[in-house]
């Protein structure tokens, strides 16, 4: 087989490598996967100019802008695969030899296309000190590189050291005989070697970007999943401090609540004992069933520590009992009216609640027979609730403990509920509470 039937063969070879490199820097529009590219077409126009008429010089010329082009962009690959970053000198040694490829082409070219230098026997010997440092170049990166660790710059290796072993075979065979004719045998053209380095370094560079593409996505992979896990950390970690917060706030809730609440028993105990010491004497038998009302009442307080909210159905019972005390205590003087739709019986609020208000509506107002004091607890159709007396404020001012409204209004503070509105309005005292709906309870 004649060079000239082997050619297109290697050219066939060298465009598949092209065509395949081609699609994946399409696909991932990586630098190395375009120097490749160009890289490889390089060597495909330099070896089908073989089969063109061209005069020497002209041929030549292409063939030395082609040629060191392509020595240019190997270093450039070099940078890659090699991670030069890393290696500052090695870095600048490399740079320095681009420039003094250039500087040659540029040489080469004046006198390929300007002098008949290019003729005489003195250019055919200069030139092999140039081909000898690029066997030293090419030397000196596998030297360097050859026992490296990374799998990727041991492909460069293996590829640099394939084109230097048949570039080696190429430069013996010229010196022997510097025939380019296509019809030789194609084991004696010295283009064979040139061609079967070239593809073996093509074949070795192209795992090498595989190879290194499949590490950048595994350790992409790797590291994705380790930021997951740190952000699922992180975010149990928040979750865990916000529950602890809650479990805080509200433990504190729970505590100021109970302050709170303890500070009604004393005060509602104080008032019912002096109810009954003026009982005893006047009304023993009443006064039995006041300690029996008493007791159940105090047992509701103590009770109700219990808990932040209660519904109004319960708190409404309580303050039926809670009023037969007052009513054993100032007679026809003071009544009591309840309005409350059915529907919101089940409606919560802070246990209590009712008995601070009416409380409040008889330490500050008079009650007297011919003029009773009247308490009214009714519900709206927004879900409030009402407490109203008449309003008959006593003449002298009465000591305030702040126990009553300032107590209310911290407890729908700290529920987080808007507070209550207190007004005068035509001979009434008024004040609406929010009533808390839960959501199994439906109102119509």
């Amino acid at each position: 087989m004649t060079y000239e039937a082997w050619s297109p063969l290697f050219l066939g070879m060298v465009l598949a490598m092209l065509l395949a490199n081609s699609v994946q820097w399409f696909m991932y529009r990586e630098r190395i996967y375009g120097i490749y590219s160009i890289y490889t077409l390089i060597w495909a126009i330099y070896f089908t100019i073989n089969h063109f008429l061209l005069p020497y010089n002209i041929a030549n010329f292409y063939k030395l802008i082609l040629s060191y082009t392509g020595y240019i962009l190997y270093l450039e690959l070099a940078k890659i695969f090699l991670n030069l970053r890393e290696r500052p000198k090695f870095l600048r040694w490399v740079a320095m030899v681009q420039w003094l490829l250039i500087a040659y082409c540029v040489v080469k070219t004046y006198i390929y296309l300007f002098t008949d230098f290019w003729q005489t026997k003195l250019h055919t010997i200069l030139l092999q000190p140039v081909r000898f440092a690029l066997l030293g170049v090419g030397g000196y990166i596998v030297f360097s590189f050859f026992r490296s660790k990374d799998v990727v710059a041991r492909f460069f290796v293996a590829g640099t050291a394939s084109l230097l072993i048949n570039h080696a075979i190429t430069f013996i065979l010229l010196v022997r005989s510097p025939s380019l004719n296509l019809q030789l045998p194609f084991w004696q053209h010295p283009d064979l070697f040139v061609q079967t380095g070239v593809v073996l370094d093509l074949i070795f560079f192209a795992l090498g970007i595989s190879y290194r593409h499949r590490r950048e996505a595994v350790n992409k992979a790797v590291l994705e999943k380790e930021l997951e896990r740190e952000r699922e950390q992180h975010h149990r970690e928040f979750l865990e401090a916000d529950l602890a917060l809650q479990r805080m706030q509200q433990e504190k809730t729970e505590m100021q609540m109970r302050a709170l609440q303890s500070q009604i028993n004393p005060h509602f105990l104080f008032n019912g004992l002096n109810t009954l010491s003026s009982l005893i004497d006047e009304s023993p038998t009443q006064a039995g069933e006041f300690v029996d009302e008493l007791s159940n009442v105090y047992r509701y307080l103590l009770r109700s520590n219990e808990n932040e909210l209660t519904t109004l159905a319960i708190e409404l019972r309580f303050i039926n009992s809670y009023f037969h005390l007052l009513k054993t205590r100032f007679g026809r003087s003071v009544s009591l009216e309840v309005l409350v739709d059915e529907a919101y019986k089940e409606a919560m609020l802070p246990p209590l609640t009712l008995q601070l208000l009416v409380e409040n509506a008889v330490k500050h107002n008079v009650v007297l027979s011919q003029n009773p004091l009247k308490i009214r607890i009714r519900t709206t159709t927004d879900q409030q609730l009402i407490v109203e007396n008449s309003l008959q404020r006593k003449t002298l001012l009465v000591e305030s403990n702040g126990v009553g409204l300032s107590n209310i209004a911290v407890k729908y503070r700290l529920l987080n509920q808007p507070a209550p509105r207190i007004e005068e309005q035509d001979g009434w005292f008024k004040v609406t509470l929010p009533l808390l709906i839960p959501q199994s309870v439906s109102v119509n």
